[in-house]
């Protein structure tokens, strides 16, 4: 795994637009709160010129654009209003955007939608436009028959699902070509899933790799997400058409450090047992990291069906300290201290993290050959 070093989103935003000079497809993994948005953001920013765009994006700032009227007074007229003076919204009418949306949205949803159109007033009361909106359906059993349910609000994850069909419908128009999407020549994507389950989080990543692969066009495009299987799913269904890489602050050096992770395998569990046997062998430990390690050791006991982390720790028959690891792993694990003011562990810790580490991966079936002693 090779690393690079950057002072700043900025020229992080152009190595990725000069990668993309020759790969199609860059996909990213990081942390919460470690720069996606805001790379996704400097990305677009290095396009932008007068009125003109290069980047057709998503992050958080396009479900910023969708916004609910839940008719606090009245209770029945729910809908959500479309920002009015967003290009995003520009081919609504002609482009027939309800028909293409609403191939996209069958696939995930049971709801349905209307696009529609209010009269807007002054504070006078008099006209001064039209406001467009998204009023949502939902058919429910009644008695032996069924029934529509109109103007209701849908939940957070069928709301995300809706503004993600919404733009993939004006994405496969910028893959093709559309003229009026010609100006953009790369689609900038950041954590499309974030209150989707799991089910859903692969349905997605699956129909993203499809569309961006089919394409003939000369568009390229970034995926950034924090979520593993997403990213997992996408790693495996892009293969060698994307560079893929993990993003991370770069600690008390500040700036951000790029992995170059192509042709690994890529878990959240495994990339952070990775880490841990880095550390572990280089003496680089803090008291968090007794933290990372409890983390993988609860994932790992719901993986095998155990009934608590507790059972990942199993020392030899005449090791007296089982209950020393626990203790120390429980206590570190809840210690007050914060990953921002990381502290180095003392000797004796280190040693003992060292031997919990290496007991943990040596009665557990990975792979030897990821964790050299």
């Amino acid at each position: 795994m090779s690393a690079t070093t950057f002072t700043d989103l900025d020229a992080l935003a152009a190595h990725f637009q000069h990668k993309l000079r020759t790969q199609r497809f860059i996909l990213l993994y990081a942390y919460n709160g470690s720069g996606k948005t805001r790379l996704s953001t400097a990305f677009k920013d290095i396009g932008k010129k007068a009125n003109r765009r290069d980047t057709f994006y998503f992050n958080a700032f396009t479900e910023d654009l969708f916004s609910w009227n839940n008719d606090l007074e009245g209770d029945l007229e729910r809908y959500l209003v479309l920002h009015p003076s967003s290009n995003f919204f520009k081919g609504l009418e002609q482009l027939e955007m309800d028909s293409r949306i609403r191939r996209l949205l069958n696939r995930y949803a049971d709801f349905h939608f209307k696009l529609d159109k209010i009269a807007i007033s002054d504070e006078n009361g008099k006209p001064i436009g039209e406001q467009r909106i998204v009023r949502f359906s939902r058919t429910v059993p009644d008695g032996d028959t069924t029934k529509t349910v109109e103007n209701i609000k849908v939940s957070r994850g069928e709301e995300n699902i809706f503004i993600w069909c919404f733009f993939l419908a004006i994405a496969q128009l910028v893959l093709d070509g559309d003229v009026a999407y010609e100006q953009y020549k790369y689609i900038y994507i950041d954590d499309p899933i974030s209150s989707l389950d799991e089910n859903n989080a692969i349905a997605v990543a699956n129909h993203l790799a499809h569309m961006l692969t089919k394409s003939d066009k000369n568009r390229m495009a970034v995926v950034s997400t924090h979520h593993p299987l997403f990213f997992n799913v996408l790693c495996n269904e892009l293969g060698k058409k994307a560079s893929k890489y993990f993003l991370k602050t770069g600690g008390s050096a500040g700036g951000y450090v790029l992995d170059d992770i192509d042709g690994q395998e890529f878990l959240h569990h495994l990339s952070s047992l990775s880490e841990l046997n880095e550390l572990q062998k280089s003496g680089a430990l803090y008291t968090h990291h007794f933290n990372m390690l409890r983390r993988v050791m609860e994932q790992t006991a719901n993986f095998f069906g155990m009934n608590s982390w507790r059972d990942c720790i199993k020392p030899e028959d005449d090791d007296p300290d089982k209950t020393l690891y626990e203790r120390v792993l429980n206590v570190m694990s809840h210690g007050d201290y914060s990953v921002f003011e990381a502290k180095e562990m003392m000797a004796e810790n280190k040693e003992l993290f060292r031997r919990v580490f290496r007991q943990f991966i040596d009665i557990h079936p990975f792979n030897p050959e990821r964790f050299p002693s």
